[in-house]
């Protein structure tokens, strides 16, 4: 079983701005299943296509199997099997021996800036940067998932 741990924190945009990053890899992703404990969804970079199937077990717990398929069949998924969907820049960013994986939304989420890191345990502690700060891993909203159908640019903030 593929299994992924993850917990997921909002971004100071200031303090991002200072941070040293890699070259971000452009991602379209869109679904074809979403209701709340599951999903399926395609998402496409500049180089590669990807499928994706999620089950929730827990509040950070998922199963999840990913499966690269080549970027042709992606855009072909994506524009025939989906409607609502996000894009977004992500950069991999390395801090006290994690990768955090931050996520600047573009489209109807533009201004929004996601960082997830995956863990090897519920319980597993670590260090967050300086730039992290709210925790939302239990705030449904901020799912990928939820902003492709209720986009952050229509949210009452």
């Amino acid at each position: 079983m593929g299994l992924e741990i993850e917990r997921k924190f909002l971004v100071d945009h200031e303090k991002w701005k200072l941070v040293e990053k890699p070259i971000g890899i452009p991602y379209r992703q869109g679904y074809m299943l979403r209701d709340g404990q599951q999903t399926i969804r395609v998402r496409v970079s500049d180089k590669k296509g990807y499928l994706n199937f999620k089950s929730k077990i827990s509040g950070l717990s998922r199963k999840e199997y990913e499966y690269e398929i080549p970027l042709d069949e992606g855009l072909e998924i994506l524009n025939a099997f989906t409607t609502n969907g996000t894009e977004k820049i992500r950069y991999l960013i390395p801090f006290k021996g994690k990768i955090w994986e931050v996520d600047v939304f573009s489209g109807d989420n533009e201004g929004l800036i996601v960082a997830e890191i995956e863990l090897n345990s519920e319980t597993e502690q670590f260090e967050k940067p300086d730039w992290v700060t709210a925790e939302v891993t239990y705030d449904g909203r901020y799912t990928n998932a939820s902003l492709s159908i209720h986009p952050y640019k229509d949210w009452r903030l």
